[in-house]
């Protein structure tokens, strides 16, 4: 019987063995598959709570769905909680298609009343259910787990939309059964089993008249794509759903050889992932590894043939997107977040100490010149002649065009021709900072001192320019 074939999946599937004392949201909407789902649970014994959501989108139909539903909750003795949602103006405000808005409502919604409060009240259907306050049968419990309806042939059908859209091998392991809260115990059903039972327990349902409309890619798929391969290959759904439980394993596989890959590949560097180009482009597959390794990073499939082209473009050639950039540099391909071009202005007034920068300290100290006196050697520090400052000193970002006279020449060199020499990676331009005064280049930050500034015999005292990264 399918009751005792739910029961024995649930106590396989469901995380720590059979849910005595737990509690399930149990999403109806009032269709034969959330009805069905509605009454195994209740013969099991399971403590749940009913959700509906009404999305008004089909005017008297969704008054009426509400309607079954807060009558289903009188039958079992089950709360009914209702949220009432204006699907349409959050689609329009959030530029979204209707199906995606109601998705992204319904879940919402859900893990919201997973962290409500719980009332001690009796059950019942009252004021308290648009409150979004759970009453149950033990206090100081919540829910543990959202369950809903889906079953085989839905997970068939998101198995040929994802395969059709070109989604990867992550898309055809069709819908997960446990997914973070969300629990699916009917998916090894098909939905003939489903009417079968309903008929059989002469359980009462509401039919949504938009399973019918075909503007939908999943019913065009379940209305005509669907008949037409069961009518080609009779064991087309069977075939289907094993194929599902065989992508399962296959991607897991993947996934093991991809962090493989990534272990002997990527080198973490602060915020910065440094990949060396021969080791890259002798990889198999190639692209697929690529796509893998840059998608983490706000890039798409289309972008890994991009990538793939810097491996033999010029050094400072890129690949952007929203949030990162692929950079060349000689033997390394270089992955760092997108910076502001923007540089801030920062003033160094003469009694400042220290100045907070780009999650860097800049310290400021006045010393006199005595007998014992060394120039440091370190690039993080300036050691500037304080005959030759006059503040406040502005602290910013280089920009193209700036220029110096670097330590050592008597001619003006262009930072940007600076940086080329000293081999400096796109990234690491970007984050240089430069200190002036007086429209001069006082000291390149981590860089090289203007040659202007220097120490010099007959300079008395110095400040000194510290940065700690």
């Amino acid at each position: 019987m399918l009751s005792e074939r739910f029961t024995a999946h649930i106590k396989d599937i469901h995380p720590g063995g059979w849910p005595v004392n737990g509690i399930w949201l149990l999403a109806v909407s009032g269709g034969v598959d959330s009805v069905v789902l509605c009454d195994l649970a209740y013969k099991a014994g399971i403590n749940f709570v009913i959700a509906h959501c009404n999305f008004q989108l089909r005017n008297e139909e969704s008054t009426r769905d509400e309607s079954f539903v807060r009558n289903l909750g009188e039958i079992y003795g089950k709360q009914v909680l209702v949220k009432h949602f204006d699907t349409n103006g959050y689609a329009e405000e959030h530029k979204k298609s209707i199906q995606v808005a109601a998705r992204e409502l319904r879940y919402n919604w859900f893990n919201h009343l997973l962290e409500s409060t719980i009332s001690s009240t009796e059950h019942g259907n009252g004021e308290e259910a648009d409150q979004n306050k759970i009453a149950v049968t033990t206090p100081g419990t919540t829910p543990s787990l959202i369950v809903t309806a889906h079953h085989a042939n839905d997970s068939i059908e998101t198995l040929l939309m994802n395969f059709l859209k070109g989604t990867g091998i992550s898309g055809l392991h069709g819908i997960l059964p446990l997914q973070n809260k969300v629990f699916r115990p009917l998916l090894v059903f098909y939905k003939e089993e489903l009417l079968v039972y309903a008929t059989q327990h002469n359980l009462q349902y509401v039919e949504d008249s938009s399973n019918l409309a075909d503007k939908y890619s999943r019913n065009y798929i379940r209305q005509h794509i669907m008949p037409q391969l069961k009518s080609l290959y009779p064991g087309v759904e069977h075939n289907l759903l094993s194929n599902i439980e065989r992508f399962k394993e296959a991607e897991v596989l993947f996934h093991q050889s991809v962090d493989q890959h990534k272990k002997k590949l990527l080198e973490f560097k602060e915020q910065e992932v440094h990949i060396p180009v021969l080791k890259l482009a002798k990889t198999i597959p190639l692209r697929t590894i690529v796509y893998e390794i840059i998608k983490e990073y706000a890039f798409t499939a289309s972008q890994a043939d991009e990538v793939i082209h810097l491996l033999d473009s010029d050094s400072g050639k890129y690949v952007a997107s929203a949030t990162h950039r692929i950079i060349k540099n000689r033997k390394w391909l270089i992955i760092s977040p997108v910076e502001s071009l923007q540089a801030a202005n920062i003033l160094i007034e003469a009694g400042d100490a220290s100045v907070a920068f780009d999650h860097s300290v800049l310290s400021i100290q006045h010393q006199t010149i005595d007998s014992s006196f060394k120039v440091p050697v370190s690039a993080l520090t300036g050691c500037i002649d304080s005959n030759e400052i006059v503040f406040p000193l502005l602290l910013r970002k280089w920009k193209q065009g700036d220029y110096f006279y670097p330590l050592g020449m008597k001619k003006k060199k262009k930072l940007s021709r600076f940086f080329i020499d000293n081999k400096l990676s796109k990234s690491a331009k970007e984050k240089v900072w430069v200190i002036e005064m007086n429209k001069k280049i006082v000291w390149v930050v981590g860089q090289r001192i203007d040659d202007r500034f220097k120490v010099t015999p007959s300079t008395k005292s110095v400040l000194l320019l510290t940065c700690s990264l």
